[in-house]
């Protein structure tokens, strides 16, 4: 049984920061890429930023300059460094995984229970 578990939203005026953090546990084999997805009210869920377990990231452009994604391999940990925050970033922030638990087996997406980040004004 994988679960991804995440901690780190709250409540956070415009210009603030916060850091999500998730931990991937259970049977895990390989466990790539780590990123985060976020999905305001009324709309669709959206990648924010995603990283390798070689430090590949990837970010979306509207956090580019603000959010860090980083890892730690060991932990199988992935974090996001929010700065800047504005309100229109506020949404659910969900951890994902791809996540292969055997050797022989194919990997999948695994996701966190989401995490709610609110920016006020």
């Amino acid at each position: 049984q994988v679960q991804l578990v995440e901690s780190g939203g709250g409540l956070v005026q415009a210009g603030g920061s916060l850091r999500l953090s998730c931990a991937a546990s259970g049977r895990i084999f390989v466990i790539d890429p780590m990123g985060w997805y976020r999905q305001a009210p009324g709309k669709q869920r959206e990648l924010v930023a995603a990283i390798t377990s070689g430090g590949t990231t990837n970010y979306a452009d509207f956090v580019k300059g603000r959010f860090t994604i980083s890892r730690d391999n060991a932990k199988n940990t992935v974090y996001m460094q929010m700065s800047s925050l504005k309100p229109e970033d506020t949404a659910v922030y969900y951890c994902y995984a791809e996540i292969t638990t055997t050797r022989m087996s194919t990997p999948r997406d695994y996701w966190g229970q989401g995490t709610q980040v609110t920016v006020s004004s």
